[in-house]
């Protein structure tokens, strides 16, 4: 089911569907760091106490600032190698993107279908009503700062304690591909690592991380212990070339 039909020249032919799982590692060589990298004022707070709704109910103010200081790193980041061989992989297969990460150098490499698992951090939702997101066309929230419903925008993340509501479209693409490739993330930040599982074992499967390991139970993985910076143009120019 997971290639799909293309029309060229009144032919028909096959397009293999390669479905990527991506995390912090991808964004990392792009100078976005993790809540666990987080400097200055932000390491006297643990990320939990930034980022669920408690925080928010205790201190918006202080959640606040904090998405804000990290929407500037995201604006002014730019893409990787790691981001652009993935581009590069249109160019012969439907690509599918499952992010964990809530930054756009994804879509500002090239990629054309990209699902985020966790949120998009350069928008904002109201914190009445989840349903109303809003694009920013700049990196601040104010306090202050409404819905039409008149409720404060929150940063559009998901956060502790929150559901993943993106997680069984998710499901649904891994299960489609013909090729599976994990990216940049450490398969241990659940429910994100346990889509690989949904992915056919009889297909190819690639993770690469410096820290990449095998994956119990998973069968055909090859692993990459390399950054995606380095190690998936490598593996890019591999599968274009079978």
């Amino acid at each position: 089911m997971g290639a799909f039909f293309c029309i060229f020249e009144n032919q028909f032919y096959k397009m293999k569907r390669i479905v990527v799982l991506t995390g912090a590692g991808i964004s990392a060589e792009s100078g976005i760091q993790t809540f666990r990298d987080g400097d200055g004022l932000w390491k006297k707070y643990r990320f939990q106490d930034l980022a669920s709704p408690s925080a928010w109910a205790r201190d918006p103010k202080l959640v606040t600032e904090f998405y804000n200081w990290r929407r500037k790193i995201v604006w002014e980041a730019l893409p990787n190698e790691g981001h652009k061989a993935l581009v590069r992989l249109e160019e012969k297969f439907d690509v599918r993107i499952i992010t964990q990460n809530v930054d756009d150098l994804h879509e500002r490499a090239g990629s054309k279908n990209v699902l985020h698992l966790h949120g998009e951090i350069k928008k904002a939702q109201s914190s009445a009503d989840p349903n109303l997101v809003y694009e920013l066309d700049h990196w601040e929230i104010k306090m202050g700062d409404f819905c039409e419903k008149g409720s404060q925008l929150r940063p559009n993340v998901v956060w502790f304690g929150e559901a993943v509501t993106q997680i069984e479209p998710a499901m649904q693409i891994a299960s489609t591909a013909d090729i599976f490739l994990v990216v940049g993330t450490s398969m241990v930040v659940y429910p994100a690592a346990g889509l690989i599982v949904y992915a056919r074992q009889d297909i190819p499967k690639y993770y690469v991380d410096p820290n990449a390991f095998k994956v119990s139970g998973i069968s055909n993985l090859e692993i990459i212990k390399n950054t995606a910076g380095k190690g998936l143009p490598e593996l890019v120019e591999k599968l274009l070339q079978e």
